[in-house]
C-alpha cells in the first residue's frame, strides 16, 4: 500500500493566530511549526506501522517548506514547494498509483467559525460555494483524490471540518484537535494530538477501501470575492462569468476543469 500525505497547518493542534503560521514570525511560528512535524510525523508511522510501504509527504501550506523531514520516518519521500501545476496541495497524487490519501493539519471553510483562521486557500474571498455547499480545503482536495480513484481515508484538524468530513465519506477517520469557538481554539494537549492520529492512522489504513468520495456529475462553483474588481479581472478566465458584481462563477462535468479554474482564478496568482 502506497499513502499520499496532504499536510496543512492552520489545523495543527493548538494554533490560533497567523503568526504562529509564517516562517516571518519566527517566535510564534518555531513551536507551530514543530508540532506540524510532529502530527505529520505520527500519521506516518502509523501508515506504515499498519503495512503501508511508503508514504509520499506534500507539504501543502504558504511556501510549503514548513515540515522538517528530518523528524520524519524513513519510509516516507517528501514533496516540497510548489511545482506550478492545477493540482496544487495534491500535487504528485496524478503521478503514481496511491491507496489512500491523508490529510493533516486541515482547517474549517472560509465563513466557518470553527477556526479563527477559517478560510478557503486565501484571504481574497469571503466564501467559495460548490454546488450551493461551503467549500473547503479538504472538499477540493477530496474530489481531487476522488478523480483519481483514491480512497480518503483520513483527516486530522477542526472539530467542525471533522463533523463535515464523516457527512461526506461516512468510514473516513478523523481525529479533531482544535474546536474554535469566535477568536479563540480549545485544542487537545499536543502530546496527546500526536498519540491519536498515529493510532487513526493505522485504523485508516485498515479501513481505506470504504472511504470512497462521492464524485457528482456536474460541478457549479461560485467565488464571493471580498474586492469586486478582483473579481472583475478573475471573470475573464474562459468560461467563467461575473454575477453581482463580486462573484465569479464557473461549470463543468470535469473535475480538472474546475481544478483549472481554481488554479488561474481561486489562487493567490
Amino acid at each position: 500500500m502506497k499513502v499520499f500525505l496532504s499536510a496543512d497547518m492552520e489545523g495543527t493542534c493548538g494554533i490560533v493566530s497567523w503568526p504562529e503560521t509564517e516562517r516571518t514570525t519566527p517566535f510564534d511560528y518555531s513551536p507551530a511549526q514543530k508540532q506540524m512535524t510532529r502530527e505529520v510525523a505520527a500519521a506516518c508511522q502509523g501508515a506504515l506501522s499498519a503495512g503501508a510501504a511508503e508514504v509520499l509527504v506534500k507539504d501543502a501550506h504558504d511556501s510549503a517548506r514548513n515540515i522538517d523531514p528530518a523528524g520524519l520516518p524513513r519510509g516516507i519521500r517528501m514533496n516540497r514547494s510548489w511545482s506550478g501545476d492545477p493540482l496544487s496541495m495534491m500535487s504528485g497524487l496524478n503521478q503514481e498509483k496511491f491507496d489512500a490519501v491523508f490529510f493533516t493539519g486541515y482547517h474549517a471553510w472560509a465563513g466557518c467559525p470553527g477556526n479563527p483562521l477559517s478560510h478557503t486557500m486565501n484571504g481574497r474571498n469571503n466564501h467559495v460555494f460548490l454546488n450551493g455547499t461551503l467549500c473547503s480545503e479538504f472538499l477540493i482536495n477530496s474530489y481531487t483524490a476522488g478523480y483519481y480513484g483514491v480512497p480518503v481515508a483520513l483527516l486530522t484538524g477542526d472539530k467542525a471540518l471533522c463533523d463535515f468530513a464523516k457527512a461526506l465519506i461516512p468510514a473516513i477517520t478523523t481525529v479533531p484537535v482544535n474546536e474554535g469557538r469566535g477568536g479563540s481554539v480549545t485544542s487537545l494537549h499536543p502530546d496527546e494530538a500526536v498519540e491519536r492520529i498515529e493510532a487513526a492512522a493505522k485504523e485508516a489504513v485498515a479501513k481505506a477501501a470504504q472511504c470512497v468520495v462521492p464524485m457528482p456529475e456536474h460541478f457549479h462553483m461560485e467565488i464571493d470575492f471580498v474586492k469586486h474588481h478582483v473579481a472583475y479581472s478573475k471573470s475573464f478566465y474562459p468560461g467563467a462569468t461575473l454575477k453581482d458584481d463580486k462573484f465569479v462563477c464557473f461549470d463543468s462535468d470535469d473535475w480538472y476543469e474546475v481544478l483549472r479554474f481554481c488554479h488561474f482564478v481561486l489562487s493567490d496568482g
